[in-house]
């Protein structure tokens, strides 16, 4: 029987994805992380080098999905509404991601994948700023950071949304979230 290198490596990215967004990557155990794969821990040695190269490998997976499949449609008030719903829906879809962007943050002292990443954003800021033709390419990239902070807020901190919104649904803060984004179309940078 042939060993599935790739169905391996999934298995373990999964496990680590699970481990290092509950308690991030000091937090997490290889042991832990193999025992959930089903997978004896040295491949993770074998395929990611250490717990760190783990790390890396589930942040360039895991955040990719933050600007996945969003494009700008629409201009002023719908541009960004229609962003920022899309945030939302990308983080509920993907709910380790907003808890992995926080743990990239606090642990590590510059962001996986920076330049890939770095060039994702700047498409999403040249097209907000062709939707919104009244601000410069600076105010859009401050009103992307802004969009994204509105979409993951809830995520990021469960504890702070349920104290200062404790009635609010999935539905209600998606429509909270749109309904401030298009808001922002009327502040001139």
């Amino acid at each position: 029987m042939s060993w599935d290198t790739e169905a391996t490596r999934r298995k373990l990215l999964e496990a680590a994805t699970l481990q290092f967004a509950c308690v991030g990557l000091a937090g997490a155990r290889v042991d832990a992380i193999s025992r959930e794969a089903a997978v004896n821990k040295e491949r993770i040695y074998q395929y990611f080098g250490d717990k760190a190269g783990l790390f890396a490998a589930v942040l360039a997976t895991e955040v990719e999905h933050l600007l996945e499949g969003i494009t700008v449609t629409g201009s002023g008030a719908d541009a960004l509404g229609n962003v920022a719903g899309a945030l939302y829906d990308s983080a509920a879809a993907h709910p380790q991601l907003a808890r992995l962007l926080a743990w990239e943050s606090l642990e590590l002292a510059e962001p996986v994948s920076a330049e890939r990443r770095a060039a994702g954003c700047a498409a999403m800021v040249t097209a907000l700023a062709e939707a919104l033709p009244q601000q410069d390419r600076a105010h859009a990239a401050e009103l992307l950071l802004s969009l994204i902070s509105l979409a993951l807020a809830d995520r990021c901190l469960p504890h702070v949304a349920a104290l200062v919104a404790p009635g609010s649904t999935a539905s209600s803060r998606r429509a909270a979230v749109v309904a401030q984004a298009r808001a922002l179309s009327a502040i001139r940078g």
